[in-house]
């Protein structure tokens, strides 16, 4: 006689197959660590093995009593400007950040600059696109790599720099730039009573003591609220006002000191830069299109192509004064920005030159 097969379906051991989840998401965690510490490793070693720039004279920078790092010259001075590298410093990344460093290397050493400004996005911990949330391992790889060439250099903060997912704040970030190893770094976290982190000056004098042209380095911050949702969202920030009117009294405080030498009060020559671009940059393109493409009494085309989604310029979603206290000083001849990784354009915007540098 045949017995009855039962009908009775086997239990679930819930422990054991929670055992087996757990094991599976530690597994796969160890794994991503160690490709993230060799490729973090990689990418270092990388950044260390280029050769240095040979200058014929190499400008050497000096630090004034107010604690400002100048050159002194009587030639042309020549800046590099460059945004937006996005090192991820991760096993996902690997291969587009020593693209990345390459192609730096190559325009540096090409063009040997007397200094190179990064305005912002240097580092990008994003996960997806990164495999890590280390904003440290992509700033470490790059200021490697300009340690390596022997070349000063100075950066702002962007968006990408300290994401609120990341390991690393602003703070921690500005005290990473500001070691003592990166001798060729020139950047400083700024007063303690202006928001953000950066905001300093560099200045060119000539060999009588006066400042020919400074460059005036601007945290643009980051989103409108530090947390994940606005990072998502994108809804980026504005330069804060106690940041303007620190601009003003730097600008006033180098013209007085011209005066004292001179005699002339002679408003300093100034360029600013930092990462995500003015309001009034996307008033100066949009005037343009309106124009159908033609110069109007304020902007003037220069050079350059909007390329972004819906072709516009991803600017704060608030207000600032900056722009108009540039106007009021009439100091600042020229913004360089980042932030847009597809728009080139150059413009001049009721005689402030702004310009966007492509980088793909």
């Amino acid at each position: 006689m045949k017995k009855r097969k039962s009908r009775r379906k086997k239990k679930v051991n819930v422990k054991k197959v929670l055992r087996i989840i757990v094991a599976v998401i530690l597994a796969i965690a160890v794994i991503i660590t160690l490709a993230n510490v060799l490729a973090v490793q990689n990418l270092l070693k990388k950044g260390n093995s280029y050769d240095k720039v040979e200058f014929e004279n190499q400008l050497v920078p000096e630090k004034d009593e107010n604690g400002n790092w100048y050159f002194t010259t009587d030639r042309e001075f020549k800046v590099m400007h460059i945004t937006d590298i996005h090192i991820g410093g991760g096993f996902l990344s690997k291969g587009v950040d020593e693209k990345a460093l390459n192609a730096i290397a190559t325009m540096v050493t090409r063009e040997k600059p007397d200094l190179v400004i990064a305005t912002g996005d240097i580092a990008f911990p994003v996960p997806y696109r990164a495999g890590t949330f280390n904003n440290y391992s992509g700033a470490k790889a790059f200021a490697n790599l300009m340690e390596s060439l022997g070349v000063y250099w100075d950066v702002t903060f962007g968006n990408h720099d300290s994401e609120a997912y990341s390991y690393f704040d602003r703070e921690k970030m500005a005290e990473f730039y500001e070691r003592e190893e990166y001798e060729h770094c020139l950047f400083q976290a700024g007063p303690e009573d202006v928001d953000g982190y950066g905001n300093h000056v560099i200045e060119v004098k000539n060999s009588k003591g006066v400042i020919t042209q400074a460059m005036v380095l601007i945290d643009s911050q980051a989103y409108i609220k530090d947390n994940i949702i606005e990072s998502i969202k994108g809804t980026y920030d504005n330069i804060h006002p106690n940041q303007v009117e620190w601009y003003e009294s730097e600008i006033k405080r180098m013209t007085a000191e011209n005066e004292k030498i001179t005699g002339k009060s002679e408003t300093v020559k100034t360029l600013a830069f930092f990462h995500i671009p003015l309001v009034e940059m996307a008033d100066a393109w949009n005037e343009f299109v309106e124009n159908d493409f033609k110069d109007t009494e304020n902007v003037k085309y220069i050079e350059g192509i909007i390329a972004e989604q819906d072709r516009r310029i991803y600017c704060g979603f608030g207000e600032d004064d900056l722009f108009e206290k540039m106007l009021e000083l009439g100091s600042t001849k020229a913004m360089h920005h980042g932030h847009d990784h597809y728009n080139s354009l150059t413009a001049e915007y009721k005689g402030i030159i702004f310009s966007c540098i492509l980088w793909m």
